[in-house]
């Protein structure tokens, strides 16, 4: 069995959102970072909530992944980068903004503006869309190959959030599922 750790982005997943969807699939088996600072995204509070999910998620289970969008792509990478001998099963990241994009939320996670995509220390794949404003295919495979993480762009989904319609996203699904084979 899989523990998952549901990292979202600013303000959370609403009901609607892919995460919160599966998370509810998922039941006891998911847990769900909680952060402070949601709206005003502090990354060093987001890295200890990490922390404290993936604490509480390896008691229930061995093998553990991450599943994270838009700005909490950038807390499991931190979290990840310090904390490297953690057994984990992988990391799914899910429409990383770009911080040194136009459209970054300077103003509201002035944070994570500094941050760096650095190898990291298990499997790892990001998915990223055509036309996100918050971060172009070139800069998301970019990460991905300092991240060294398998590269996915879909096609025109825009941020991959509620407002992009997605709903339970099935190919998201096979994509998690070809990152942690059972």
């Amino acid at each position: 069995m899989v523990a998952y750790v549901i990292i979202p982005g600013i303000d959370g997943s609403d009901g609607q959102h892919w995460q919160t969807l599966w998370e509810r699939q998922w039941g006891t088996s998911a847990v769900r970072i909680s952060p402070a600072s949601w709206s005003a995204p502090d990354l060093e509070d987001w890295v200890d909530a990490v922390k404290e999910a993936y604490a509480e998620a390896s008691r229930q289970e061995s093998r553990v992944v991450l599943v994270a969008h838009s700005l909490g792509c950038w807390a499991a990478s931190t979290w990840l980068n310090k904390n490297p001998s953690s057994p984990i099963g992988g990391a799914f990241l899910v429409a990383p903004p770009d911080p040194g994009g136009p459209e970054f939320p300077r103003w509201a996670a002035a944070t994570f503006t500094e941050v760096s995509a650095r190898p990291l220390p298990c499997p790892a794949l990001v998915v990223g869309s055509a036309d996100d404003p918050y971060c172009s295919p070139e800069a998301a495979a970019g990460f991905a190959a300092r991240w060294e993480a398998r590269w996915n762009l879909v096609g025109a989904c825009g941020h991959m959030n509620s407002a992009s319609g997605l709903g339970p996203w099935q190919h998201g699904r096979d994509l998690l599922e070809s990152l942690i084979p059972r």
